[in-house]
């Protein structure tokens, strides 16, 4: 069969790169066979383990595995293993008529599709008959996750959730759209060439310093080559016409008829003007060097972060380029470790006020509480800058607003990162016995840890940490100390253990659902209790 001719494409994030969250899952598993020699029989293997921790769930299941997959949505671990003859079945059950070059027809082909974008992104290499190779920061991002099995049950945490974003800035630092993994023939590193267009447009005194507006996204999406200048001098005349706010039209002529020149397939509007920029954003907001401004309608570079920025721009504005797919995962794979070593500017506790007070001007309570209500249901949010934020940096956002909102004067500190906009680029993460939202009432301290996790996940990981952070936190204060924990349920198991804790720890922790912390918010006078 002849291949297929390469050709111009708008940069489609959705088949190219999948959920940051289930990409490290899925390496959580492979790495267990980093070094071994990758045969046909190992990959039905691999697939199997996946199946069995319910990261890649089959359409024909039977009941029982259905009830067993029903707590957590596709791409997560589930909360229970499967056994191995309910594996075995769903292999059998399920044939698959895939074909990937290099594979067997069926589950080994599955294989390879399921794992091909993370060799174009530089973590792990693997052929058949080859060895599978793991690059460092391949590792480093598989183990950003802990899976524990208990009897039938699976534990999950994440000890590490930085890692995602050092592995992700290094791989999009690099990621070239005609690499030899893709047959494309446009010519650049999507993040760079973004982040020099945006320090054009910022430079332009005529323009509002904000960076490129979601509507503009799409000719850089479509855009050929790497020229920053062409492309920064295209915007500029597109604001001359029309302003920030051109129409759908406008927008998708530029980029079929006069980028593309007619040659691409006819897409859908929606598409062209939201599916593709969502996506486009919400990879580059897994680097920590974007922030939204505008309620969600700019992207602008992250200041926070801007020696990173600095940094990017003078070492990969050029970069090399490489025939074969092995020496192009050997380029992704080698660790750049200025771009670990470089710090975040922290933000201090008078600025974090400052940002807090802004958002909840922003985001009325009514709002705030809407959003977590979509929250306790693991729903998701049409929200403008919220719907780029996973659900469990959200949570800790929405909490962290909730309180603000209905007790102004409270000193509050969020332990998340964030942007200069004080959106977080990440949960809190637990480092340093510290816990998600500290709150300070007077000579009173409360600290306040919330989780999406339910079932023995939320017991076995939530509650001995919220312990020895709440100890912790207690040396900080002088008056009392106590702890609210709040998640979507609070499974049974969890409720026994913080009574445990009371009792013999003597610590104060009160457990309640999204919901109910809503309510006690709105009927306390004060968050100590």
């Amino acid at each position: 069969m002849a291949k297929r001719k390469s050709a111009y494409k708008p940069l489609l994030y959705t088949t190219t790169v999948r959920n940051p969250k289930r990409v490290k899952a899925l390496l959580n598993i492979l790495s267990k066979f980093n070094g071994e020699v990758l045969t046909t029989a190992l990959t039905w293997s691999i697939v199997g383990e996946l199946i069995q921790h319910g990261l890649y769930r089959p359409m024909k299941v039977v009941d029982a595995v259905k009830v067993k997959w029903s707590s957590t949505k596709r791409g997560e671990f589930a909360e229970t293993v499967l056994r191995q003859d309910e594996v075995e079945q769903l292999l059998t059950n399920n044939p698959q008529q895939h074909k990937q070059a290099g594979f067997e027809r069926g589950w080994p082909s599955r294989f390879a599709t399921i794992f091909n974008f993370t060799k174009e992104l530089g973590f792990v290499y693997f052929e058949i008959n080859e060895k599978i190779e793991f690059s460092e920061i391949g590792l480093k991002l598989a183990n950003s996750i802990h899976v524990d099995i208990q009897a039938e049950n699976i534990i999950i945490s994440e000890p590490h959730p930085e890692f995602e974003q050092q592995a992700f800035l290094h791989a999009m630092a690099k990621s070239q759209r005609n690499n030899p993994f893709i047959r494309v023939l446009n010519e650049n590193v999507p993040l760079i060439l973004l982040l020099q267009v945006i320090k054009k447009l910022n430079l332009d005194s005529s323009f509002n310093n904000a960076g490129i507006s979601k509507l503009e996204l799409p000719l850089l999406l479509y855009w050929k080559d790497n020229d920053a200048t062409a492309l920064y001098q295209r915007i500029k005349q597109l604001r001359t016409n029309f302003g920030y706010n051109p129409s759908w039209e406008v927008i998708i002529d530029i980029c079929t008829n006069e980028i593309m020149e007619g040659s691409d397939i006819v897409r859908e509007e929606n598409s062209i003007m939201v599916d593709y920029p969502d996506e486009f954003i919400r990879k580059m907001r897994t680097t920590g060097v974007i922030s939204l401004r505008g309620g969600g309608r700019f992207i602008d570079i992250n200041q926070n972060e801007i020696e990173k920025v600095n940094y990017l721009l003078k070492a990969y504005s050029t970069y090399p380029k490489h025939d074969t797919e092995k020496a192009y995962f050997e380029y992704m794979a080698t660790t750049d470790e200025k771009l670990i070593s470089i710090d975040s500017k922290p933000v201090d506790v008078y600025e974090n006020d400052k940002l807090l007070l802004k958002w909840i001007e922003y985001y009325t309570w009514e709002k705030i509480k809407k959003e977590l209500n979509t929250l306790a249901k693991k729903g998701k949010s049409k929200d403008d800058i919220l719907k780029y934020l996973s659900h469990p940096i959200r949570l800790e956002f929405l909490i962290s607003l909730a309180i603000k909102s209905q007790f102004k004067d409270l000193k509050i500190i969020p332990n998340y990162p964030c942007d200069d906009e004080g959106i977080p680029t990440s949960t809190a993460g637990g480092q340093g016995n510290q816990g998600d939202i500290e709150c300070f009432e007077n000579e009173n301290g409360v600290l306040v840890e919330v989780t999406m996790s339910g079932g023995r996940t939320q017991t076995m990981m939530e509650v001995w940490p919220i312990t020895r952070h709440l100890e912790h936190f207690s040396k900080k204060i002088e008056g009392e100390s106590m702890c609210h924990f709040v998640a979507p349920n609070i499974y049974i198991d969890s409720k026994r253990q913080i009574e445990y804790v009371k009792n013999t720890e003597k610590l104060q922790i009160q457990a309640r659902t999204i919901n109910e912390f809503i309510n006690y918010l709105e009927t306390s006078t004060q968050l100590f209790e």
